[in-house]
């Protein structure tokens, strides 16, 4: 059972839904790998991947959006984190993403993110996302440019130090399916 409003979302083999319990194990794995984790603030211990598990639930519920559960369609299982988030001090929404280790190499995260960005656009009515990225995370930096975001600046996160914000597409410039091809 969903911890939040979240809609459900189809995008092809995936599966886009609000976080369940069943979801923390996971997260904790990955926010447990130093070498996973760094680009996501680097490796925590359970106590602050639950704190950043419930952290994400609030951020549900305060803003209507967040990151939502990447269910793999087949077997249901959970396969990584993508959505929208804007806590207290960033400098305005950003599409995020990460991928669990078992799921990497399949395309998931760039399928996640054209559909939490389409969604951002057409269900929220943002005009623009950006994707702050750590200096150094070159796969991240690929996604966001094959998304079609390209480099705006450097700025000082408030969390994670160093940070570059890339800025998304809005809607008027995606092409008229907003890259929708790659979930249909």
């Amino acid at each position: 059972m969903s911890l939040t409003q979240a809609p459900v979302l189809e995008a092809g083999q995936l599966r886009l839904r609000g976080p369940e319990m069943r979801d923390f194990e996971p997260l904790a794995e990955f926010f447990a790998d130093p070498d996973r984790a760094w680009g996501f603030g680097g490796a925590e211990t359970r106590p602050d991947a639950w704190r950043w598990f419930a952290s994400n639930i609030g951020h549900w519920h305060i803003h209507g959006y967040g990151y939502f559960t990447i269910e793999m369609t087949e077997g249901a299982r959970p396969a990584g984190l993508c959505g929208i988030w804007n806590p207290e001090g960033w400098p305005e929404p950003e599409l995020g993403w990460l991928v669990f280790a078992p799921f990497e190499g399949r395309g998931i995260a760039y399928a996640a993110a054209l559909r939490a960005r389409q969604w951002a656009y057409d269900a929220l009515g943002f005009t623009t996302l950006t994707s702050n990225i750590l200096p150094g995370n070159a796969r991240s930096v690929a996604l966001a440019e094959r998304l079609g975001a390209r480099y705006e600046r450097t700025y000082q996160n408030v969390t994670l130090g160093e940070d570059m914000l890339f800025r998304h597409p809005g809607p008027a410039e995606l092409d008229a399916d907003g890259g929708m091809e790659a979930y249909a």
